[in-house]
């Protein structure tokens, strides 16, 4: 081996240990690179927690109808003889509204009235007449049985005095002593006969011609009732809705003829789940939305079932409408909102921003100072579509993501982006709950 080619040989091994070490150099610093690179940075929204008003709002589909409807059918059937009111008409409680052929009944109402003052005037005839046949001879065999037991009276009194003299011997005290109690039975029994047909016989003649009398009375005011019915009047003050009949057609008894609907005082029923209806309560305020229109109608809860409805296991709640409105009408379909409980000064955040997982309680994703996305677990209170009340967990101003926070993992790296003008525009439009939000950005 050649002793000038071993010098340059370190020189090259350190040459080649040199290059391996700055190519593992930068190999390790390669790879810290791409880590850095390769660590998620999520851009966010947020909106500060702020206090102001929320309400618990109840919303549902429901159905117009009159608070008072009277669907009038007649007790007879006749031919109608003429209607007074046509569809449309408005209409006064007791007003004639149609008539019946009653032409037959009128007959036997007048024919019932007479019957009815013939058995008055027996009656008082009974009343103001003397005592039957039999009760006078009773009454005359009793003042006759007196007569004698009078006499016999005086007898025995006048031989009980000569006796006593010793002019009379006393046998012969004896027998007018039984005469005397002989005559006065007789009185007493006579006597008590009289009294028993005076009172008997007086009390059932005036029974019997009162019954008379009642029993025709009775067949007057039916007659009169049955004259009646062929007059159809209005129940209630309203508008006449429906009339499908026409003068001359048959009327059946039982079938409508006329519908009168109070339009003055509207309500709409709704059927919601008992979970829902359980916060309402009479008075709660209310808003009627009718399709189509912007301004919704005024109105407050009227009624909350105090059943179950078995066939749908919903509660029937009704909402009334404060004041008539003319594009309000029966049989419509509008929506109810119904404000069941209102917390004045209440910490709230968008509804959208309260997430809750299968395994976990409500929470929250707030956007640190440390650029970080931090889940807080919340109480949440009145909630409704568009914002939340926090009761616990969080605090006012703190910093929620409204979007980009769903299923957003906790210390993720985060970028916070300023919403757009529309953005910004459409939250201030949100409802009440949104005024404090204006008010602070202001």
């Amino acid at each position: 081996m050649n002793p000038k080619m071993n010098h340059p040989q370190p020189m090259r091994r350190a040459s080649i240990a040199l290059a391996c070490a700055a190519l593992g150099l930068f190999s390790l610093c390669g790879c810290g690179n791409a880590e850095k690179e390769k660590e998620p940075v999520v851009t966010v929204q947020t909106t500060p927690a702020k206090r102001g008003p929320i309400s618990l709002v109840i919303s549902a589909e429901a159905v117009v109808f009159p608070l008072e409807q009277a669907t009038i059918a007649p007790k007879i059937t006749s031919t109608i003889k003429s209607f007074h009111v046509q569809r449309g008409a408005r209409v006064k409680k007791g007003q004639l509204l149609a008539e019946l052929e009653n032409g037959d009944l009128s007959g036997v109402a007048l024919a019932s009235k007479g019957d009815y003052k013939q058995a008055e005037a027996t009656y008082i005839t009974t009343v103001a007449s003397g005592l039957p046949q039999q009760i006078q001879k009773a009454e005359l065999d009793a003042a006759n049985a007196k007569v004698a037991f009078e006499a016999q009276q005086k007898v025995y009194e006048s031989r009980k005095e000569l006796f006593q003299q010793g002019a009379l011997p006393r046998r012969d005290l004896d027998a007018a002593e039984v005469a005397f109690l002989q005559a006065r039975s007789q009185y007493e029994q006579a006597q008590k006969q009289f009294d028993d047909l005076q009172r008997v016989g007086k009390e059932q003649g005036l029974k019997a011609a009162e019954g008379t009398k009642e029993s025709a009375r009775g067949r007057m005011l039916n007659a009169e009732a049955q004259l009646s019915y062929s007059r159809i009047v209005s129940p209630i003050d309203g508008v006449v809705t429906d009339r499908p009949l026409f003068q001359g057609d048959l009327a059946n008894a039982n079938q409508p003829i006329l519908t009168v609907m109070n339009t003055s005082r509207l309500i709409a029923k709704s059927h919601i789940p008992q979970s829902e209806a359980a916060v309402l309560k009479v008075g709660n305020l209310a808003e009627l939305k009718i399709p189509g229109l912007d301004e919704p109608v005024e109105g407050r809860v009227s009624l909350v079932s105090p059943a179950l409805d078995p066939g749908s296991t919903t509660i029937e709640v009704w909402v009334e409408a404060k004041k008539p409105d003319p594009a309000l009408r029966p049989g419509m379909s509008v929506e109810v909102s119904m404000t069941a409980k209102t917390v004045n000064d209440a910490l709230i955040v968008p509804t959208a921003a309260v997430f809750k997982s299968p395994e976990s309680p409500d929470y929250v994703v707030l956007a640190g100072s440390d650029g970080q996305a931090h889940q807080k677990t919340v109480q949440v209170g009145v909630r409704n579509a568009e914002f939340a009340q926090i009761v616990s967990g969080i605090n006012a101003g703190d910093p929620v993501i409204t979007s980009g926070g769903y299923a957003l993992p906790d210390k993720t790296k985060i970028k916070v982006e300023a919403p757009t003008p529309a953005e910004k525009e459409g939250g201030n439009k949100s409802g009440e709950a949104a005024k404090p939000d204006a008010k602070e950005k202001e």
